[in-house]
């Protein structure tokens, strides 16, 4: 298994959240305020600087009103 850091499905995943995190019209800061986390929380994840743990994926993706089901489901397609 290669390592899945700034692998092309990272890359897809932090583009999808970075695009539903938009079109809720929410900015970086907002959506960190949303999770009680600093903005540079967000900042980093959406950069591929952090890689975020499974808790905090559903947290980020609850706090944008995003389905993770839906997400993992086009992750999976995608090799």
């Amino acid at each position: 298994m290669s390592k899945s850091l700034r692998s092309e499905r990272h890359f897809l995943l932090l583009e999808q959240l970075v695009q539903l995190r938009k079109a809720k019209g929410l900015t970086q800061e907002q959506l960190a305020n949303k999770l009680g986390k600093p903005q540079s929380f967000v900042a980093k994840y959406e950069g591929g600087e952090r890689r975020l743990d499974v808790v905090e994926f559903l947290d980020v993706v609850d706090a944008i009103g995003a389905d993770p089901l839906h997400i993992l489901a086009e992750l999976k397609t995608t090799p």
